[in-house]
């Protein structure tokens, strides 16, 4: 295929262009996938950081991909391409600073009695929490996230529903949608204990526990992941990578890295091509592209309606993340054996402490007690690691993107609030030392470590602005029918401004995460099954 002339371009190498070109790919559509980058893989990037251990650097875990519409047409090529996913029954669990846990097993029935134990009533609410989610509402609320906002299939299940619940029972669920993680955990759960094993989930999408529609996420994540398990990519995500490029190419695509595109080329107000690395790329259908709205209509379509570029700067990104990597010379100390089997468990003392941690990071604050993720990809996965060693995977999704100063009064921080590697290396000691306190005798089995802030993650990444890894903010003004921003012209979910331009990716419905489902939507509407 010439490199200058194809029917569909995709801007971008991330998950959801991998999809979307791959699918494309396969039905016999020309595509050139376009990355400014040295790899492709967007947020997924594996790294040996210490040698024999293969650490997956950003994001790691894949419930919502194998969880989602892609998987299944892309799942014979991937394991041709040697795409293995792998999980071990356990997904997720707590541990508290004075040593009080759980560890849940791929089981709605186990999660419920293991809670009950520890917590009595709470179990039972976990029940009724997911048999609501997964029964009476899944078909509203599955069909909203994996069906495009403007379809028709979204009208005709919205009437549908309406038939079923009536107008009094869709205003019920949009309440309930709309209600904050506290309200809903104060009023349902009984103990401190289950409210903490929860409320870390409302993180995972950029959202506070204080904050709209985080009761609707935190639960639905939760209990996802507690159904679905914690798959990762066997060997590291790089991986999934490689063979989703295989896919591509396999079927007459092409893949170029290290080319940027400087602009979407108008003419006649449809695109004809881009612009990148100084020359021109024609797209005889469409140009598909995986940015931020802020670099949609800032860089790419400079042109494009005054009110529509009004509101892509209006657009607003989320707190930032931080990622630490640790390399042990051996298991992770847990006090409980058990523990071990857990890809990803959650450190917090309360539901108040995570609301605490938020409203820190939120004031430009490194909280004093963050929240800190531990995933374990060697529970899952031994082979990223050298026999009888072990990873351990830190994210902390509290931490401000511009720094105003230090909750605890202990770290220094620069006049201009820009992350430095000292303030970087600072809070990862602090956040070493918290997890000590449950893993004891940690600091004497660290074989490297390896600290990512929210200001590295922009450099590598320029969809995550200000380390925000979601991309813009899940709340409900950008979330659902508004993200990235409500109908304005032409411009409405993934559609832009001019008809065979679309945007996908975490900036656009359904919202952040490995599904890839922004780009399903936009290849099956191009594909001309929407």
């Amino acid at each position: 295929m010439n490199s200058a002339q194809s029917q569909i371009i995709v801007v971008g190498g991330g998950m959801n262009s991998l999809v979307c070109a791959a699918l494309l790919a396969k039905r016999g559509k020309s595509v050139l996938l376009l990355e400014r980058n040295e790899r492709l893989g967007g947020c997924i990037l594996t790294q040996e950081l210490f040698p024999g251990f293969h650490h997956d650097v950003l994001s790691c875990w894949y419930p919502l991909f194998m969880g989602g519409p892609a998987y299944p047409e892309l799942k014979d090529d991937l394991a041709a391409a040697g795409v293995e996913f792998v999980s071990n029954g356990y997904t997720t669990g707590l541990i508290t600073p004075q040593g009080q846990g759980v560890a849940l097993r791929q089981d709605v029935q186990d999660a419920i009695e293991r809670i009950e134990a520890i917590a009595p009533g709470d179990g039972q609410a976990f029940g009724a929490m997911a048999n609501q989610l997964f029964q009476q509402d899944a078909p509203l609320t599955f069909g909203l996230l994996g069906n495009s906002p403007y379809s028709w299939k979204l009208g005709k299940l919205l009437f549908s529903e309406w038939r079923s619940r009536g107008l009094d029972g869709l205003v019920q669920y949009a309440s309930e949608s709309l209600e904050s993680f506290r309200r809903w955990a104060d009023r349902t759960l009984h103990s401190d204990f289950a409210r903490a094993l929860i409320a870390p989930w409302v993180l995972h999408t950029g959202l506070g526990p204080d904050e709209a529609s985080s009761a609707l996420i935190g639960k639905l994540t939760f209990a996802a992941v507690v159904a679905g398990g914690m798959p990762v990519v066997k060997g590291g995500s790089q991986n999934l990578v490689r063979g989703m490029q295989s896919i591509i190419e396999r079927h007459g695509g092409q893949v170029l890295v290290n080319t940027e595109v400087e602009r979407v080329v108008i003419s006649g107000g449809r695109a004809t091509g881009v612009v990148a690395a100084g020359k021109t790329y024609n797209a005889s259908e469409a140009v598909v592209c995986n940015v931020t709205p802020t670099q949609l209509y800032g860089r790419l379509l400079p042109e494009a309606p005054a009110e529509t570029r009004h509101r892509a700067q209006a657009y607003r990104y989320g707190r930032g993340c931080m990622q630490i990597h640790f390399a042990l010379d051996r298991p992770a100390p847990w006090q409980d054996p058990e523990m071990l089997k857990v890809p990803l468990l959650h450190l917090t003392e309360s539901m108040e402490n995570v609301a605490m941690a938020v409203t820190e990071a939120n004031n430009g604050l490194i909280p004093r007690r963050p929240t800190i993720a531990i995933g374990q990809p060697s529970a899952v996965d031994p082979s990223r690691a050298p026999e009888g060693k072990w990873m351990l995977w830190l994210q902390l999704q509290e931490m401000p993107s511009r720094i105003k100063g230090d909750a605890a009064g202990e770290i220094a921080v620069p006049a201009d609030g820009q992350w430095t590697e000292a303030v970087r290396e600072a809070v990862a000691d602090r956040v070493q030392a918290r997890i000590t306190t449950v893993l004891p005798g940690l600091d004497s089995m660290i074989i490297g470590r390896h600290a990512v802030s929210p200001g590295d993650l922009e450099r590598m990444n320029c969809n995550l602005v200000g380390g925000d890894p979601y991309s813009g903010v899940c709340s409900p003004d950008q979330f659902f029918w508004m993200r990235p921003f409500p109908a304005v012209g032409k411009a409405r979910a993934h559609q832009t401004s001019y008809p065979n331009v679309y945007q996908i990716g975490a900036s656009t419905h359904p919202g952040p995460g490995l599904g890839g489902a922004s780009g399903y939507m936009v290849a099956q509407r191009l594909l001309g099954k929407h």
